[in-house]
């Protein structure tokens, strides 16, 4: 559904995008991850043609976005970073707008243009400007821009950053029923609890580059967790090596954690307390980084 493949971005002296590939399938969320800088909304920009890449190929839904860039555009929603709108338009009318530029028209548009308002809680605002919205109306009134009209391609660069957890919620539950209908949709965001709320695979940006990409069962298998165990009293003097006393609790790092309680327990140390963290997408995200930086 989308296809960009070695892409390449340079503003002077500065690399923007250094080879940039991924391939997002229909029906599936990437959470798009890294820095500030690394290259997300460049990419962003590059597939809806705000910015065009000094080379390589983007496809959208069967359509070459380079050569063919208003028939692609046709068939991507994007909610950018920055609020985007026309303040002084109700939000009525900007979806109507929007809906227009998707081809809708007649009884279809302003089926749709409802139909998005009560997904994103918007019908008691339609004929509001916005500029008098809030913040999280706003945040909502530009995701539903994006997602009328049911585009083949959703770009959702930070859509739902400052937004309140009623925004938040309409958002996430919008974006999951796009996918569900078959949407293909790439989702940048530091806050990555949302992508596991998501259920998004991961493609994780470092330099310009996608360095790791995979489901979120996949890339957290092999980091390790962490067993604290607290004893009664001070921590056996045998046990002394085998971690990092935190707080009074002996912290073990370890891939087999229930194993390490298990090997604890057989040699008679029996903890008054035991807590197992599993790794996280913050450890793993932080963990390819410092890879790449060392590989560079």
């Amino acid at each position: 559904m989308l296809i960009a493949e070695n892409l390449v971005k340079t503003y002077g002296r500065v690399t923007a995008l250094d080879g940039f590939s991924l391939t997002v399938g229909k029906g599936e969320i990437v959470g798009l991850i890294g820095h500030n800088g690394a290259g997300k909304s460049t990419f962003v920009h590059a597939v809806t043609g705000l910015e065009r890449a000094d080379s390589g190929r983007i496809e959208v839904a069967g359509v070459d976005a380079v050569r063919h860039p208003r028939k692609a555009r046709a068939r991507i929603g994007v909610s950018p970073q920055e609020t985007a709108f026309y303040p002084t338009v109700t939000v009525a009318a900007q979806l109507r707008l929007f809906g227009s530029l998707a081809g809708l028209s007649g009884f279809e548009l302003r089926r749709q243009v409802a139909s998005v308002a009560e997904e994103l809680d918007l019908g008691s605002v339609l004929e509001r400007r916005a500029a008098q919205l809030s913040g999280g109306q706003q945040r909502r009134t530009q995701a539903a821009c994006a997602l009328i009209g049911h585009p083949d391609v959703l770009l959702l660069d930070e859509p739902t950053v400052g937004a309140d957890p009623e925004t938040r919620r309409a958002l996430l539950s919008a974006v999951r029923a796009r996918a569900a209908a078959g949407a293909a949709v790439v989702y940048t965001t530091h806050y990555l609890p949302e992508l596991v709320d998501l259920g998004a695979s991961l493609a994780i940006v470092h330099g310009g580059r996608i360095v790791r990409r995979g489901s979120q069962s996949a890339l957290l298998n092999g980091l390790p967790s962490h067993l604290r165990v607290g004893f009664d009293g001070p921590v056996p003097a045998a046990l002394a090596t085998s971690g990092e006393l935190i707080d009074g609790q002996l912290d073990i790092v370890s891939l087999a954690p229930a194993q390490e309680l298990a090997s604890l327990l057989a040699r008679g140390h029996v903890p008054a307390v035991v807590d197992i963290q599993r790794p996280s997408l913050d450890d793993l995200f932080h963990a390819i980084v410092e890879e790449a930086r060392d590989a560079a």
